[in-house]
């Protein structure tokens, strides 16, 4: 395969990236058309090897973070809803946190693209985490039957600015507090203290309403059925603050994405 069917073939994901990144189409279009150009200039930044992609947006995150492209001489560019909390973030948690979560690149990957270390880039995630969060408060669910742990998450949460809704110990604990109000995110636990499971209480409640559910369990084998909910966000016991902080804020961030996202009309 050519160089230019490479690029070619990762274009479309490089532009999605772009206008999360920026928040715009026609800014994020603006860098990539600027990324391309420069591959045109100086053929030797066309030499991708075995890692193509990386290589791609690594150059184009040379770009990003080294010019400063004027787009709004021409018409205005449309902000995207989801993405404007997104901006807010400073540059680099920003581009790491897409980097991992709507890209899907692994931390090795994801530190070459911005020429930092793992570790750097773990810090940077974790702050993206913060930030994000208070920008997208919302109600939380806390269902966990360890008290110290519960207390932990509750801190954390409220520590992002999120309000905690309840904290549910048993299936019916946590169906009786959805009752009176739909809480914006559930953290659950899979082993509750009645020997409930956490899994059969969110299944519960999505019965009634879509709400982003990450579990967190010392069993993460436990999720792997098949069976909704899938654990799109899954963390395992023990955790790190900072890992709940940002997938935290991935869950919420996406959630809003996909509420925002045009609906396409149907036959």
């Amino acid at each position: 395969m050519s160089v230019s069917q490479q690029v070619a073939a990762f274009l479309p994901l490089l532009r999605r990236y772009a206008r999360a990144l920026t928040g715009s189409q026609a800014s994020g279009d603006a860098y990539v058309a600027a990324t391309i150009q420069a591959m045109i200039e100086d053929p030797s930044l066309a030499k991708m090897g075995a890692s193509s992609k990386v290589a791609l947006y690594r150059l184009f995150s040379k770009i990003w973070n080294s010019v400063s492209l004027n787009t709004t001489s021409g018409p205005r560019a449309v902000e995207l809803p989801a993405d404007q909390h997104l901006s807010r973030i400073t540059p680099l948690p920003r581009q790491a946190f897409l980097l991992m979560s709507l890209e899907g690149f692994s931390e090795s990957d994801a530190a070459e693209i911005l020429d930092i270390d793992v570790a750097a880039l773990r810090d940077h995630v974790a702050e993206s985490g913060r930030e994000l969060a208070a920008e997208i408060a919302t109600e939380v669910l806390i269902i966990e039957d360890e008290s110290l742990i519960a207390k932990d998450l509750e801190g954390l949460v409220e520590s992002l600015g999120h309000t905690v809704l309840g904290v549910a110990r048993t299936r019916t604990e946590a169906v009786s507090l959805a009752k009176n109000a739909k809480p914006g995110l559930i953290l659950a636990d899979i082993q509750l203290a009645d020997g409930s499971s956490g899994l059969d209480a969110v299944n519960d409640l999505l019965k009634t309403f879509e709400v982003p559910v990450i579990f967190i369990t010392a069993y993460p084998e436990r999720f792997l059925t098949g069976e909704r909910p899938e654990p799109a966000f899954l963390i395992a016991k023990p955790f790190q603050p900072a890992t709940v902080s940002a997938v935290i804020s991935q869950a919420l961030f996406f959630e809003r994405k996909a509420r925002h996202a045009p609906k396409r009309a149907t036959a």
